[in-house]
């Protein structure tokens, strides 16, 4: 079983307010980009239950396989369902900590992937519960549509919202953000006006009112993160933002754009939404 397991970006990202569990409430809009994917590789075999062997190729991971998030969702069924042996193969594409779900999006396939192997198939629910034990970005990709996504991104209202037509332009320029950092600073507080209500403005009102929040802490700990911002309006984005807590920023443009020198030696993906 070969699956691709796709980026996502954030449209917009609202921190709503620190919770006592030390968590913050967020409303953001999920949106899929499925043309930036890993490859993740799954075959059952005659070894022992509930035993799972695990390689890795592409983008390096540093971290033990055992912490993988894909070994992590066979052991969560394995525990609590049991599962035949299984080799996987993940080959890492997106690139890590850089606000486009690509670790959480390995594990939600990952899931749905073994959950066939089940006798007793889980449903979209129970999967979806599964998905964040694992994090709070993997419940989104279980079902894998433009969500709006509140509490800690895992509470998901599907929205109608095609972006068909548009292009966009990835750009990832090496720096690793950490979530800590990100919110350090941060001033939680409600949106106005709901993200339901703001996505289904004209694409050419977003840059004013559809907003990261991330981007007023973020910017000022690393400028070069907002050059790139800047860069892409000067390209022609209609609109642009960085994506969660960064660091890749994203722009959506009305046909495909030519990437510049400005992003020579960054990580950049241009793909039609």
């Amino acid at each position: 079983m070969i699956l691709f397991p796709n980026a996502k970006v954030n449209l917009g990202l609202n921190i709503v307010r620190k919770r006592p569990d030390g968590y913050h409430d967020i409303e953001t809009l999920f949106y899929p980009i499925k043309g930036l994917c890993d490859i993740l590789e799954v075959i059952t075999t005659d070894g022992t239950p509930n035993t799972i062997e695990f390689s890795q190729s592409g983008l390096g991971i540093d971290c033990n396989p055992d912490s993988n998030l894909c070994v992590k969702a066979y052991r969560l069924l394995a525990n609590r369902f049991g599962m035949p042996h299984v080799k996987m193969h993940l080959h890492k594409i997106i690139p890590m900590g850089a606000g486009l779900g690509g670790g959480s999006s390995d594990a939600a396939f990952a899931l749905k992937a073994m959950n066939g192997f089940l006798k007793e198939p889980l449903s979209i629910d129970e999967l979806m519960a599964l998905a964040l034990e694992l994090g709070s970005d993997c419940p989104f990709f279980i079902t894998n549509t433009p969500s709006v996504g509140r509490g800690r991104g895992e509470l998901l209202e599907p929205v109608n919202i095609s972006l068909a037509g548009f292009w966009i332009l990835l750009v990832n320029p090496g720096i690793h953000v950490s979530t800590r950092d990100a919110y350090e600073g941060s001033n939680p507080k409600p949106w106005d006006n709901p993200i339901g209500n703001i996505v289904n403005l004209p694409l050419s009102d977003w840059p004013n009112k559809l907003v990261n929040d991330f981007e007023k802490t973020v910017f000022p700990k690393y400028p070069l993160i907002e050059r790139v911002k800047e860069e892409l309006y000067s390209m022609g984005a209609v609109y642009a933002s960085m994506s969660g807590s960064g660091s890749t920023v994203f722009g959506i443009f009305k046909s495909k754009p030519v990437i510049t020198d400005a992003f020579k030696g960054y990580f950049t993906h241009t793909s039609e939404m």
